[in-house]
């Protein structure tokens, strides 16, 4: 069995599989919002994505897995992080990032919902 890279249409897949997310445009991309906070970007180019990361977490990250995640200068006081879809194991490590950036936005009640349904 091939496993192929994930890519833009998988963000957009499990992103609307998790509850009460809707998709919007924003900025000329799409973006993904849980009770309407965002919590992924995917910028133009389809070749990475942005999810939210606490900027303790994110700093460790970017230190484990350079070749993984980073943060352009124009986000660095931000609490996101950027992760380059070819350097993603599989469709699962995608999984993990998105549920964990959604549960980051979501309401703590959809949160305790979903994590006893998951």
């Amino acid at each position: 069995m091939t496993t192929t890279e994930p890519d833009s249409d998988d963000i957009r897949r499990i992103a609307l599989g998790l509850p009460q997310t809707a998709e919007k445009q924003a900025w000329g991309m799409p973006t993904f919002r849980v009770a309407g906070k965002m919590f992924i970007t995917v910028p133009d180019d389809e070749t990475s994505f942005a999810v939210r990361c606490p900027r303790h977490e994110r700093e460790e990250l970017i230190a484990a897995e350079p070749e993984k995640f980073w943060v352009p200068p124009h986000e660095a006081a931000s609490n996101w992080v950027r992760v380059r879809l070819a350097a993603l194991e599989d469709i699962g490590e995608l999984r993990d990032i998105l549920v964990d950036s959604w549960k980051q936005a979501a309401p703590d009640a959809l949160v305790e919902a979903y994590v006893t349904h998951d």
